[in-house]
């Protein structure tokens, strides 16, 4: 169609080239009637003489060589769904700009999380402190251990109940199945750099923590940062008499968020959906050690390789300036 202010529509156009070629109307009469210019009564005389449409010609050009390949759009559009990862970090995975990534997502619809993704839906307030080691912050994320053949998630809760019932070596409940339980990881994530330190144990019990802790500690010290402060929330390893005693022995000033409120510790929370989205159940792990297993991988992949849009789209790493080899 036409747009509204066009002096000819599609119709008076057909009448236009008529005039002059059938009826043999000068060009110069026709546009006077008709209140057009000259070069536009020759363009649709000359359409119509060749027999082409009266209606305005589509701005798409023939051949688009910059274009984008279905297969990166299609792999694009999977990843997202799979990894719930950003236009930042897809670009890094398929070698192209954030800005073609964050176009085709929003051609597929999926430019905002929370159309494929769980939403909390309260407003984003940032902070941030203003040197490693100022604030870490600590929490423990309970998952489900996968059975040897692969949990529901992908291959389906008929065949995932019978590779439940087929593990070996597990406890018994009172209808015969197996207790498969659960994995802990307890991370302790970097404030201002978005550094994480990830273990996975098989209870979050206050002796646990603390080792996890002090194991923490030595690994950020490795790299140059020496914790200050350590935010968490009310769970009992947290407000036990050992947690307090050992930060204090490690000159570590504890703190603990308002009850019921997991937004003050948000920054450990997104890292452990990132988490989950990126390593507990991104693929099909045919058992909970291969699981346990590809952690420090992933762990490695986030911290050192995977762009990160706090971190001005570059690793968490480059947010540490003394870590051991980083300017040789």
């Amino acid at each position: 169609m036409s747009h509204q202010n066009a002096a000819l529509t599609p119709r008076h156009r057909l009448k236009v080239a008529k005039l002059v070629v059938e009826d043999g109307w000068p060009i110069s009469e026709v546009a006077a009637r008709f209140q057009v210019s000259w070069p536009t009564v020759k363009r649709w005389v000359d359409r119509y003489l060749v027999g082409e449409s009266m209606y305005d010609r589509t701005s798409r050009p023939k051949t688009s060589p910059n274009e984008t390949p279905k297969t990166v759009t299609k792999r694009c559009v999977s990843l997202r769904m799979r990894l719930r990862e950003g236009p930042v970090q897809l670009a890094a995975r398929l070698g192209i700009a954030p800005s073609t990534v964050h176009r085709i997502l929003t051609t597929a619809r999926l430019n905002r999380l929370s159309y494929v993704d769980r939403a909390t839906g309260e407003p984003i307030r940032r902070y941030e402190h203003p040197h490693p080691g100022s604030l870490v912050h600590v929490d423990v994320k309970k998952i489900g251990n996968i059975p040897d053949g692969g949990g529901w998630r992908y291959v389906g809760r008929k065949q995932g109940e019978k590779n439940r019932a087929a593990t070996p070596g597990k406890p018994r409940n009172q209808y015969g199945g197996p207790k498969l339980g659960y994995a802990f990881v307890h991370t302790v994530i970097d404030d201002h750099s978005r550094v994480a330190y990830s273990e996975v144990h098989d209870d979050e019990t206050a002796i646990t923590a603390v080792a996890v802790l002090h194991r923490a500690v030595g690994w950020f010290a490795e790299r140059g940062v020496t914790i200050e402060r350590i935010l968490s929330d009310n769970g009992g390893a947290y407000r036990s008499h050992l947690w307090r005693d050992t930060c204090q022995a490690l000159s570590i000033t504890p703190k603990r968020t308002r009850p019921y409120r997991p937004q003050t510790n948000g920054k450990v929370e997104r890292f452990h959906r990132t988490m989950a989205d990126g390593w507990a159940y991104a693929r099909c792990y045919t058992s909970e050690h291969e699981r346990r297993d590809a952690l420090p991988d992933w762990l490695h992949h986030y911290n050192e390789v995977r762009p990160h849009t706090a971190c001005a789209n570059q690793p968490p790493f480059s947010r540490l300036i003394n870590v051991p080899g980083q300017y040789s």
